[in-house]
């Protein structure tokens, strides 16, 4: 069994962990532990205080005595947020409070877009357009071209939460460049597991999404390959273990 820590912040789409939990295969196990969010705000100075230390030091305790051997921090504009340095180092302070190896969403899609081979990547994104610029900005900062950024103007993780399959299909669609060779959706509060399939055919390219690739993440730190076609082309790659159908 390898189970896996999630630092997941309020409540918005933490059942696509569930959901991802079931493709997997029954020797993974996905614990969320939910940290306060405190203000609810697409906002630099909310969603640094969201992110801040305290507030992941709350949630550890129950991953550690859940037995996780990894855990992310399973929000990507509250990383990304503190830019390059500071997201390293709140990882560096998440791993040491947990005792484990610690990632968090916004370093999954960089470790994540490596994986499939890709460099020049377009952003579709729920925030508005100052928080989108500054995760294009982090991928910048790690190496990756971004071919364009659509923003949708959405203030909080709740209504992010409230979107359906066409909501992010559309999202997807007018994100993508010709020259992209992914699309990147970056909320964790947006439901997008069950719409992996759809977005891949529809978009014809691999699709990285924030709870997508967190989890992956979490497989990554604990030295885990899956193979789970519906999850993306990101779980087809050199899988080590085969999850069931």
């Amino acid at each position: 069994m390898t189970a896996l820590g999630f630092l997941y912040p309020g409540h918005s789409a933490e059942d696509d962990y569930p959901r991802i939990e079931q493709l997997l295969g029954s020797d993974i196990r996905v614990d969320l532990s939910h940290t306060d969010i405190g203000e609810d705000a697409h906002r630099v100075d909310a969603l640094r205080e969201m992110g801040s230390g305290e507030r992941l030091a709350a949630g550890v305790e129950g991953l550690r005595l859940a037995g996780a051997e990894t855990v992310v921090w399973a929000c990507t504009s509250g990383s990304f947020v503190h830019g390059w340095e500071g997201a390293q180092q709140q990882v560096r302070t998440l791993a040491r409070l947990a005792g484990m190896p610690a990632s968090s969403t916004s370093f999954a899609f960089v470790h994540a877009a490596r994986e499939i081979g890709v460099r020049r990547v377009a952003i579709g994104a729920t925030y508005p357009e100052d928080i989108t610029a500054l995760f294009a900005d982090f991928l910048r900062a790690a190496g990756l071209e971004v071919t364009g950024t659509r923003s949708s103007g959405v203030v909080t993780a709740a209504e992010a939460g409230t979107w359906g399959e066409e909501d992010v299909l559309t999202l997807a669609r007018a994100a993508d460049t010709p020259d992209a060779e992914a699309v990147l959706l970056p909320d964790t509060a947006l439901h997008t597991a069950a719409h992996l399939g759809v977005l891949e055919k529809s978009l014809s390219k691999p699709v990285l999404t924030a709870n997508q690739v967190t989890v992956w993440e979490g497989l990554r730190l604990a030295d885990r390959r899956v193979n789970a076609p519906s999850l993306g082309t990101l779980f087809t790659r050199e899988p080590l273990v085969q999850a069931r159908s």
